[in-house]
């Protein structure tokens, strides 16, 4: 292929992969990137890389058969085949496919929405952030402090209801239960909720949530404060995962409700200032919601709620896979206020 149109040609064929089959790319492409930042010391470069990983990642039509894109050939009777030219050129091409790939991993893993939009995904249109002047329309709220009021109260009321119609997910982290629900709106992905006891007051987590995202949210590339509404509500947007997914939420923040409670509460917009970060495609949070509750001792109780659209990935993807993302996510927080001791343990 002509080097002006080879990106979008193998993003092409990246969006189209299966999601799962995506991800393990995306792992091995991370490896062999740091592999190739250290070639000076181990003598792996991207050429010599594709050599050794090529045979094993890409399946060449030759002959009207599929076979590895290794140019040896079995032995067939008393005699031994060789390559033929049309084999030895596939194979040569899955190398320079594979080392074009390591070279410019990150601008591959960058999709922008117009080319995502050329996929026609059928569920890609389900999910528009709407202008900030124009958000509760739907709710018959007044504007979009009403909207956010409104959506405080939701989360309170999720917080003290039994928790009816949620599904159990099973998580590696036994310390934060998750749990599913469908939402009878006509929108396919479904909402989460995560629930864990963090080892500190609901005053210190809320600031850890809203001003520290880099130290719980491993797939944060970049961020920035678009416009400080008031002094507990502001307009926020961040750029992260793979492929690069960029958002811009309004959200807004409360630590005076009553019995010490706190909460978070963040919708996708769109902002006339959001101009793009690392040009990736454009995420939707349909719902995020943190719910932090004083539990005594100096711990709290802390419940997140999320639907998030993060484009570029099938229903079923989303379905099975974000809630263990949402699980990682109140993993960190615990993590960070865990309190560690060394030494054994004395009497007083």
């Amino acid at each position: 292929l002509p080097n002006e149109v080879r990106a979008e040609a193998i993003q092409s064929a990246i969006l189209l992969l299966p999601d799962e089959h995506r991800e393990v790319l995306h792992l091995l492409l991370t490896f062999l990137e740091k592999v190739v930042q250290n070639s000076s010391l181990n003598q792996m470069t991207a050429n010599n890389l594709s050599v050794c990983f090529a045979p094993s990642l890409f399946y060449l039509l030759s002959g009207n058969r599929y076979t590895a894109a290794s140019p040896r050939r079995k032995k067939t009777g008393a005699g031994s085949g060789t390559p033929d030219e049309k084999e030895l050129s596939e194979a040569k091409a899955s190398h320079e496919c594979l080392a074009y790939m390591v070279e410019h991993f990150q601008t591959l893993w960058t999709i922008s929405s117009d080319q995502m939009r050329r996929c026609n995904f059928n569920y890609m249109d389900e999910s528009k952030p709407v202008p900030l002047a124009s958000l509760g329309t739907e709710m018959h709220v007044q504007n979009w402090r009403g909207y956010l009021s409104e959506s405080i109260n939701e989360c309170l009321r999720e917080g003290r209801e039994r928790p009816r119609g949620w599904v159990s997910l099973s998580s590696s982290d036994p310390s934060v239960t998750a749990f599913f629900k469908k939402v009878g709106d006509g929108h396919p992905l479904r909402l989460w909720k995560c629930v864990t006891e963090v080892e500190a007051p609901p005053m210190e987590v809320i600031q850890h949530i809203v001003n520290e995202r880099p130290l719980w949210d491993a797939y944060l590339l970049k961020w920035r404060t678009i416009e400080q509404l008031d002094q507990d509500t502001d307009v926020f947007q961040y750029a992260c995962g793979q492929p690069v997914t960029e958002y811009c939420v309004v959200r807004q923040w409360k630590n005076d409700l009553p019995r010490g409670a706190c909460v978070i509460v963040e919708v996708s917009i769109s902002h006339e200032n959001a101009t793009t970060l690392l040009g990736g495609v454009n995420g939707v949070v349909l719902a995020s919601r943190y719910l932090i509750e004083p539990c005594g001792s100096g711990k709290c109780k802390l419940m997140h709620l999320s639907r998030v659209d993060m484009k570029g990935r099938t229903p079923d993807w989303y379905n099975k896979n974000y809630g263990h993302i949402c699980q990682q996510y109140l993993s960190k927080i615990k993590k960070f206020f865990e309190h560690c001791t060394e030494g054994p343990e004395t009497k007083v």
